[in-house]
């Protein structure tokens, strides 16, 4: 039975997004509605808050030059180099209530990213490619959630949460485009909403569960070959990070609210995931 161990706690309210940057051999993650950027060295095993904002983060991806990029709110977009930002995007049409959840950069350079529903305006996936053009993907999306590529980059898996789905959209390499949309599964929706993902070398699927104190790992096929408890309600995200590309970094939320959310809430853990995860792509749009 794998424990999973708290490597840094910071109470976060949406604890998301963890992302290993093999440059500089360290852990990314955020707080979204808090604007916070957290880094974790696993050589020292020290953590701090790297970046923090006025506003929040909704999700990150690593550019070719080792820059975070950092989707925000309005669709806005910024480039952090450690030090200082860059604004890429300054906003999107119709997304002036919302704010970005969770990104993946693809094997083009381009980001696979959702906007949350605020107020009349939906939820929706966007593709961004590096030449400055956008697409959305798929509209009227019940909170836009976790990302992944098969090994085989064939297929693409998109969760939307409150539709307790995960879908599966075919991927064209050369094009970078999505098509052929299919559910991939559905879940039972009193066992908590599927959130965050990422998928191994194998090619099984690793989820994160809200409100479900656990991740799954899930053959291809949707068969559970494995699942992880967490002291903590609501598991959000999960990447495979480490030298070797073998540590299950996992973010939780629920900080605030540790009495009834559990001692783990809004905490990163870490554990030993027995498989290797996938080099994340880069994404070019600050390029």
């Amino acid at each position: 039975m794998v424990t999973p161990e708290i490597i840094a706690d910071y109470a976060c309210h949406t604890g998301e997004g963890p992302l290993w940057h093999a440059d500089r051999n360290v852990l990314y993650w955020i707080d979204i509605p808090a604007g916070k950027l957290f880094e974790y060295h696993p050589d020292s095993g020290d953590h701090d808050i790297a970046y923090e904002r006025n506003g929040p983060i909704g999700g990150f991806t690593i550019e070719t030059d080792g820059r975070l990029l950092l989707f925000e709110e309005a669709g806005r977009i910024e480039a952090w180099d450690g030090s200082s930002t860059t604004v890429i995007r300054e906003s999107l049409p119709n997304e002036d209530g919302s704010r970005f959840n969770d990104v993946i950069a693809d094997p083009l350079g381009g980001v696979f990213a959702g906007t949350m529903p605020a107020g009349s305006s939906p939820g929706r996936l966007y593709r961004f490619d590096p030449d400055g053009s956008y697409a959305i993907i798929a509209e009227e999306v019940g909170v836009p959630n976790g990302l992944g590529f098969t090994p085989a980059l064939d297929s693409l898996y998109f969760t939307e949460s409150e539709a307790q789905r995960i879908y599966r959209y075919e991927y064209d390499g050369e094009t970078g485009e999505v098509s052929n949309r299919e559910v991939w599964q559905t879940f039972d929706e009193n066992a908590g909403m599927p959130d965050g993902m990422t998928v191994d070398a194998t090619g099984a699927v690793w989820i994160a569960f809200w409100n479900g104190d656990r991740l799954e790992r899930r053959a291809p096929d949707g068969t559970v070959l494995d699942t992880v408890s967490f002291p903590a309600r609501k598991v959000a995200s999960v990447t495979l990070g480490g030298p070797t590309l073998q540590t299950a970094f996992v973010a939780c939320a629920g900080g605030d609210e540790k009495e009834s959310e559990g001692p783990g809430a809004g905490a990163l853990f870490a554990f030993d995931a027995g498989v290797r995860g996938l080099p994340e792509f880069r994404s070019t749009l600050a390029d």
